[in-house]
């Protein structure tokens, strides 16, 4: 199978969702799942976009999406071939009128990602990577900062719907603002994670989902960063499906950064 013309679908596929959520951000109707957890019609609207079309295209593929086929999540990196969507990376961002929102497709063989596309249609923006090959952003190649020290350096994160630990958020908030220059916190770890692609942010920790970090995680790492986890995984565990504290920065930063957040750890 040739990954280039999954790129080429993929890509294809981010800029049509892209221009169908643009369309509907003026006639929202919104709903929450899991009592807390916003949804828009737009949201199931470009995942059924790209789903139907991944399936014409590739019929014998599974397909991990976060509206649609959440379920798969339990199988996930077991496939040989497997795609992961976000439709609408920043839905409450969306869903107020920011310009942070992406659309986010992957493509995994084997458990290991392969093609990824995070896609902006407010400001434009289509990052893009295929293993091996580097990454791009609207074609053109990027890389991530050259910092080394983490006291110049600006980290990003987010947070979770539901704060079940808000002690360990702020211990790890309260150290990346005592050793770091500043925090920021735009509300996509999609593009969060394609900013430290570019060298617009040094560094970014955060818990998420597959759908969020699975196509930006190869971008990342395709333009130089280094991308782990605070803490260490086991065995058993594929890191580029993992999202529980993952870690995304400048390779000089990554260690310092890793360690700073270990200490918050109780």
């Amino acid at each position: 199978m040739h990954e280039t013309n999954i790129l080429t679908l993929a890509l294809r596929l981010a800029k049509e969702a892209g221009d169908l959520i643009a369309s509907q951000r003026k006639s929202l109707s919104l709903s929450y799942k899991n009592g807390s957890e916003l949804v828009t019609q737009a949201d199931v609207a470009a995942d059924e976009l790209i789903t139907a079309a991944i399936r014409r295209n590739y019929p014998d593929h599974q397909i991990l999406s976060e509206e649609l086929n959440p379920d798969e999540l339990a199988k996930a990196g077991q496939q040989e071939h497997l795609w992961i969507v976000d439709p609408i990376d920043g839905t409450v961002n969306f869903a107020h009128g920011h310009p942070q929102v992406a659309v986010s497709i992957a493509y995994y063989h084997n458990g290991e990602a392969r093609v990824g596309v995070v896609h902006n249609p407010f400001i434009d923006e289509t990052f893009h990577a295929q293993s091996g090959k580097g990454a791009r952003l609207n074609d053109l190649p990027i890389h991530c900062s050259e910092k080394t020290d983490l006291a110049r350096s600006i980290i990003a994160t987010g947070f979770p719907y539901e704060i079940d630990n808000l002690p360990l958020l702020m211990k790890r908030l309260e150290q990346v603002l005592a050793h770091c220059a500043d925090i920021r916190r735009l509300g996509s770890a999609a593009l969060d994670i394609c900013w430290v692609a570019c060298g617009r942010l040094d560094g970014y920790y955060e818990s998420v989902k597959p759908w969020d970090f699975a196509a930006a995680q190869l971008i990342a790492r395709e333009a130089g960063a280094s991308f782990g986890h605070i803490q260490t995984l086991s065995e058993e565990t594929n890191p580029e499906l993992c999202g529980d504290n993952i870690l995304i920065a400048a390779p000089p930063l990554f260690s310092p950064l890793q360690a700073l957040l270990r200490k918050a750890e109780p």
